[in-house]
């Protein structure tokens, strides 16, 4: 799959016919045009095949090589620099006016002399210079079989109304055409600017240590294991692990959060932050391109390839709406002057017109996508990466969510709270066989263990180590068997211990088969999770918490949550197995999971919409879920959920505006009340406000 940069693209029509064009090519494995970014992602193995391809269907558009080094970044736009890029359409546009207003001020005092070639010349004169670039579009179309588009409608309506001596009425037509074809790639201009805006979070440079000496880079120059330098107020160009120095980062850019984070020595620190106050020296982990802010940036700009049923549907809407419409006014101008007495060619022909100008279905094409794009732009700038405008659909389907518990609604930052010992064991010596057994594991209760006996590990006194998956751990500690783990290790085992179920999540230790005693692990939950779980359930969605704690542990947070439903002393194919039970029994609407996008990667996987939760820096969550939020707060979940409600709201506003809008000037058309004027802003008028609405979703 590779991604390239289209050059002139100037209209979604022209998008949509080289996306299909492009489809029906049986080399081509995927295809995916983005109007709102112009950028073709393809998975093709002879790309120049696929070029000569974009040459016959759009001559105009370029297809641009992908390039190793840095895109330029764009400006916040501004309408004084818009209106710049923009003078010569101004000029057209002033001219044709001031041609059109003198022949209309001029046109009874020429219409019936001599002079009636003047009018021609005045009216011809500002059709051409407003129309030439519709004419020529319709008539390359023509000529390669491509009949019914946006340019063949206003050709013919406009040369029909020239041919019933409607000058005015032709010219208005192809002026206003123009006009708003300015402001929609205004608009259009704007929203694709405002989503490239977060290449401002991406670095200029890097500061690279060579020798002693620094020197200024760009990102792209600098590989894993080089050293470089960040000074206060400048932005992490890198990911990397800190060797010197402590500071106070923004992430604001990576999460949306706006509250510095404190960083020190040893700690992981990623491209795309702000470095707030202290000097810091970074050893780089990563190449620029692998980086987490490389991988945002990517997901945002290729999140248009997967497209909603709403996308698919009104492109495929639009193929054959147009020849639709085309015939019907065919019919319209000649069916009624036949059949019924006292109608006219001339009368009828014109109503036809006017349905041809009402009917172009560029509102739709254009704002639908424009709004997925804007709601998956505005949801990054909040830390949430939805990776396609069919998960933002999702979400709005979204009737229940399953949390796994420890760092999802938890905060995973276990401690020992209590030691009971048993048959004469000591607590101190408890805790020092529980450490040493658990000395290689990674898991969060075997480092609050080891937090909690401060001691070093001697690893020459370790000489056995077992992992029961789902159990716990058997270890020979010099001479001594140890058994670490939870309840069901005990009964495995055959060691008699006096309680079962004990409130809390605990680790049992057993020493040489004789039960030694319980640690008490407490875990607390995230400041936000309660906060979560209320407005989830305010929404109408359901919750479910799945843990690996023992049932009285699991009950304790679930009444603290407020959730009902919870499942405990799961293995991660349990939790598989609960999600596909959920996704059975749920017939109306989605189920999303939300893990940490490590090891909940199955269950992720399996969910209708997978969410990892504080996946910031995590490969595998962002390789995984559909959903990344890149911070661990559940309220992100909620975010994500109302974002993609007020997408599909927006989305779905423009839709009904357009088909409603239009369906009634068609009727006014049919019947005589509405002219050309009217159909003027039953098109390009109705395109600019539901283009207009759609850049709302941009102010999330």
């Amino acid at each position: 799959m590779k991604k390239y940069e289209l050059k002139n693209i100037d209209c979604a029509s022209c998008a949509t016919k080289i996306e299909d064009g492009l489809s029906k090519m049986p080399e081509v494995k995927f295809v995916s045009v983005n109007f709102a970014n112009s950028t073709l992602q393809i998975d093709a193995p002879d790309i120049e095949k696929v070029k000569q391809r974009i040459k016959e269907l759009e001559p105009e558009v370029e297809v641009v090589e992908p390039t190793e080094e840095l895109p330029p970044k764009i400006k916040k736009p501004a309408l004084k620099d818009e209106l710049a890029e923009n003078k010569f359409e101004l000029f057209r546009i002033g001219f044709v006016i001031a041609l059109l207003i003198l022949g209309i001020v001029y046109e009874d005092l020429i219409h019936h002399t001599q002079f009636r070639w003047a009018e021609y010349l005045v009216f011809g004169t500002a059709y051409l210079f407003s129309g030439w670039v519709v004419l020529k579009g319709a008539f390359r179309s023509i000529t390669k079989g491509k009949v019914f588009n946006e340019h063949f409608l206003m050709t013919i309506a406009t040369l029909g109304a020239f041919a019933i001596d409607e000058m005015p009425e032709a010219v208005a037509v192809m002026l206003f055409y123009v006009v708003g074809e300015l402001f929609q790639d205004i608009a259009v201009n704007r929203s694709r600017k405002s989503v490239k805006a977060l290449l401002e979070i991406r670095p200029d440079y890097a500061n690279l240590k060579v020798n002693g000496d620094i020197k200024r880079v760009s990102p792209t120059e600098v590989h894993p294991g080089q050293i470089i330098v960040v000074k206060p107020g400048e932005k992490i160009p890198l990911d990397g692990i800190i060797k010197e120095g402590n500071s106070f980062v923004d992430t604001s850019a990576l999460t949306g959060e706006s509250v510095p984070r404190a960083v020190k020595v040893s700690e992981t620190i990623l491209a795309g932050m702000l470095n707030k106050s202290g000097m810091l020296t970074i050893e780089v982990t990563k190449e620029f391109g692998e980086s987490s802010i490389s991988k945002i940036l990517e997901l945002v700009e290729n999140a248009s390839s997967k497209k909603a049923e709403t996308e698919k549907f009104i492109t495929t809407f639009a193929r054959y709406y147009t020849p639709v419409v085309v015939f019907g006014a065919l019919l319209l101008a000649v069916i009624p002057p036949l059949f019924f007495a006292g109608q006219t060619f001339t009368d009828w022909i014109y109503r036809a017109l006017v349905v041809l100008v009402i009917s172009c279905p560029c509102a739709l094409v254009i704002s639908i996508p424009l709004g997925y794009f804007g709601g998956i732009g505005g949801a990054s700038r909040r830390g949430i990466l939805v990776k396609g405008s069919n998960y933002l659909d999702a979400l709005t389907k979204i009737k229940t969510v399953v949390f796994d518990k420890t760092g999802t609604l938890t905060k995973g930052e276990f401690k020992v709270a209590e030691i009971i010992s048993a048959n004469g064991f000591k607590e101190e010596e408890i805790l020092k066989y529980a450490a040493y057994a658990e000395a290689n594991s990674s898991h969060p209760i075997a480092k609050s263990i080891l937090d909690a006996y401060g001691n070093n590990i001697r690893q020459s006194q370790i000489n056995e180590v077992n992992e029961i998956s789902g159990h716990g751990i058997k270890a020979k500690v010099n001479a001594d068997e140890i058994m670490v783990g939870n309840d069901k290790l005990l009964h495995l085992e055959n060691i008699e211990h006096d309680k079962c179920d004990i409130a809390g999540t605990v680790v049992h230790v057993a020493i040489n088969k004789i039960y030694a005693g319980y640690i008490v692990i407490s875990d607390t939950l995230k400041d936000e999770a309660i906060e979560a779980i209320n407005e989830l359930h305010r929404l109408k969605v359901n919750t479910v918490m799945l843990t690996g704690d023992n049932k009285s542990a699991a009950e304790i947070y679930a009444k603290k949550l407020g959730i009902k439903e919870f499942y405990f002393e799961l293995l991660p194919e349990n939790k598989v197995e609960h999600i596909e039970k959920l996704l059975s029994s749920t017939k109306d609407g989605k189920v999303a999971f939300v893990g940490d996008g490590i090891n909940d990667a199955p269950v992720i996987a399996r969910a209708d919409v997978g969410i990892a939760m504080g996946a910031l820096g995590s490969d595998a969550a962002v390789e995984t879920a559909d959903v990344v939020l890149m911070t661990d707060s559940p309220m992100k979940v909620v975010d994500a959920i109302e974002i993609a409600k007020r997408t599909r709201r927006i989305v779905w506003q423009n839709i009904g505006f357009a088909m409603g809008v239009k369906l009634l000037f068609i009727l006014l058309g049919v019947f005589g009340i509405a002219t050309m004027w009217e159909a003027v802003f039953g098109d390009m008028g109705v395109a600019i406000i539901a283009i207009l609405n759609a850049m709302r979703v941009m102010k999330i």
